[in-house]
């Protein structure tokens, strides 16, 4: 059997660097070789596309539990003809190690071809990589690539409009309300603005506790629980935090429900979209007064905080109406290959969409592969189905 060769794109500009990183530690040890042959590139936080350099299965967790994509010897620089599809994939090397270099970078160097490349696998999170960037700039290349297209990847990248679409399909979200916080460059004017803030949240008549986030990141990245009603000094400095990250910030009424996430796949077009068991994120010390929300914390640091549980303890009609609200989403914002939908379920039963993820978390013990493993599809199983959507769509 010939092998199809797969780059797996990781790393990025994102916030959610090093997570992109773990994942794809997980997703090249669990290809299945006899299929695939993996091409690995990494893309450090300035951009910089990279070929040999350190695989991301031989990084060392233990001293360095958040890795980064960094040149170094052996290292080359890819570089993409967007005119030769598959073929149009190179690394570019110089005697003078020109990666090391931006002025060096054309002098006496090489270009090597990286070979056919048959499929793409991005395990890229938040901004240039889930927001439909990458997805663009393949579809220019004419490379199929697993996952979500431009318009679904943008979309649910931005919490603001993912509400919109999921709205208009009658689905319920948090009420909310969407600063522009352009206009404030300083600590001093977010502190002047504070009740313009408190504002527009009476205004929308929102309850607290409030979250305060920005619209276009993700892992929680300058995320803050406002929990004391009307205190609009608290307030303007959640919003300054998340306005770090994007200056379009939501501020959403809290959701007093479960957090109850369920992964979907769409492996053909001509197929119908499967949801998993939903699960649930369980924080182990929400009772003790320590973890409180699902913050970056407690979902890549603190081991102790948290923990999967694949089905949630749901009854089986709850469950049931879970699954469907999840596929309900995901065609929603026209969506393709694969997402994790985010939910809340109150003691009332009702479901609330919190969002889509169009490239969840994928190491071994993140929700996406732990809920599909509980509903039968094991951890390689699932990247080969992935793969082979992008190879044969239809």
């Amino acid at each position: 059997m010939v092998r199809k060769r797969i780059v797996v794109l990781y790393g990025g500009k994102a916030d959610e660097h090093s997570i992109s990183c773990i994942s794809a530690a997980g997703v090249l040890a669990a290809m299945d070789e006899e299929r695939f042959e993996a091409v690995p590139i990494g893309i450090t936080k300035q951009g910089e596309w990279l070929t040999g350099c350190t695989d991301p299965r031989d990084f060392d967790f233990k001293k360095t539990p958040l890795p980064v994509v960094s040149a170094g010897e052996g290292t080359s620089r890819v570089v993409l003809d967007m005119g030769l599809g598959g073929d149009g994939f190179f690394a570019r090397s110089s005697p003078d190690d020109g990666v090391q270099g931006q002025s060096s970078a054309n002098k006496h160097s090489t270009l090597t071809s990286l070979g056919h490349i048959d499929a793409v696998l991005p395990i890229l999170h938040g901004p240039y990589g889930e927001d439909g960037t990458v997805q663009g700039l393949l579809e220019m290349l004419g490379v199929p690539y697993v996952g979500c297209g431009v318009f679904a990847s943008a979309a649910c990248m931005d919490k603001h409009f993912t509400k919109i679409l999921l709205t208009d399909a009658g689905i319920p979200v948090a009420p909310d309300v969407t600063l522009d916080t352009r206009p404030y460059t300083t600590a001093s004017s977010f502190d002047s603005a504070a009740g313009e803030f408190i504002a527009q949240v009476r205004t929308a008549k929102l309850r607290y506790p409030l979250f305060v986030k920005p619209s276009r990141a993700g892992s929680s990245f300058g995320v803050t629980k406002v929990e004391r009603a009307g205190d609009a000094a608290e307030l303007a400095t959640a919003v300054r935090e998340a306005s770090r990250h994007d200056w379009k910030v939501l501020v959403e009424q809290g959701i007093d429900g479960r957090e109850i996430e369920c992964a979907v796949l769409a492996s053909r077009i001509s197929e119908e979209p499967r949801a998993s068991w939903p699960g649930e994120i369980v924080l182990d010390r929400r009772e003790s007064g320590d973890v409180q929300f699902y913050d970056f914390d407690s979902k890549y640091i603190d081991s102790g905080a948290s923990h999967v549980q694949v089905p949630a303890d749901l009854p089986a009609e709850t469950l049931r109406r879970v699954q469907e609200i999840a596929i309900k989403a995901f065609k929603a914002v026209d969506g393709i290959g694969m997402s994790r939908v985010d939910t809340f379920v109150g003691a009332d039963g009702n479901i609330v969409v919190n969002e889509v993820n169009t490239i969840p978390g994928f190491t071994p013990i993140s929700m996406y592969p732990k809920a599909w493993e509980a509903t039968g599809v094991n951890y390689g199983k699932l990247i080969t189905t992935l793969i082979e959507s992008a190879l044969d769509p239809a």
